[in-house]
């Protein structure tokens, strides 16, 4: 029972003192966190958690390490806004993986992304056809940001009155050299059909494909492997 009590006085008193410096360390400590910030956090709740669940834990030693913790987040995070370099140091750069409707293979391979991880979060920007991409950027909080080209932003065409196909998506049928066989199965086709639409492409041979796809139009779109792009952006922190 005494047991009880104590852990009982303790949540009254961690959880007010938690929202405090929740609010002390600001926003950043609550949205889409960067590595530190959300480092931070496990501490914290680490702390926090081990103090409730163990009686036998001096009280103020926590409350003291959750002091230190979010002073030492405000200095690391003041430290960041003053140094370039220290929020390098303590954080991932920018990533562009499409640029002119061109997947960047190289720099998707480098922060161990798939094709489908970049396809999926297209998606959910309502993207549909990399080629509608003008820009597109892993962030540093791993979140993706999508600028399209001009002639697909639909305030650009609503002002000027531009018809536009609209509606579009495409269908992987090779990811990374790989053919996507359920894919070619439901859309009612063969790897013979897909070998010689790529020919056609100049394209001869399928492990060469960084991607491919095809539209509901029935338009063929192919990068290859080791394509070379325009002049990427250089988008750093």
């Amino acid at each position: 029972m005494e047991d009880s009590i104590k852990v009982i006085g303790r949540i009254i008193t961690i959880l007010p003192l938690l929202l405090a410096l929740t609010l002390y360390m600001g926003k950043r400590s609550v949205g889409e966190l960067p590595v530190f910030d959300l480092l931070v956090l496990l501490v914290l709740g680490s702390v926090v958690g081990a103090d409730i669940a163990d009686p036998d834990i001096q009280h103020i030693h926590t409350i003291v390490a959750m002091l230190m913790i979010a002073i030492l987040q405000k200095v690391i995070i003041w430290a960041k806004l003053n140094n370039r370099k220290v929020g390098k140091w303590l954080t991932f750069e920018p990533t562009v993986v499409i640029y002119k409707g061109k997947l960047i293979e190289k720099n998707i391979a480098s922060i161990d992304y798939s094709i489908d991880n970049i396809l999926g979060m297209l998606r959910e920007k309502d993207v549909f056809l990399v080629e509608d991409v003008e820009l597109a950027i892993i962030e540093a909080n791993g979140m993706l940001s999508v600028k399209k080209s001009a002639e697909t932003e639909a305030v650009t065409r609503s002002d000027q009155g531009i018809v536009h196909r609209g509606g579009g998506y495409e269908i992987p049928l090779i990811l990374d050299g790989k053919v996507e066989n359920k894919a070619l199965d439901e859309l009612g086709k063969t790897e013979e059909w897909l070998n010689e639409a790529l020919t056609a492409l100049g394209v001869l041979e399928c492990r060469k494909v960084f991607y491919a796809a095809i539209t509901n139009k029935g338009e063929m779109t192919v990068h290859l492997k080791g394509d070379l792009t325009p002049s990427i952006p250089p988008i750093k922190h």
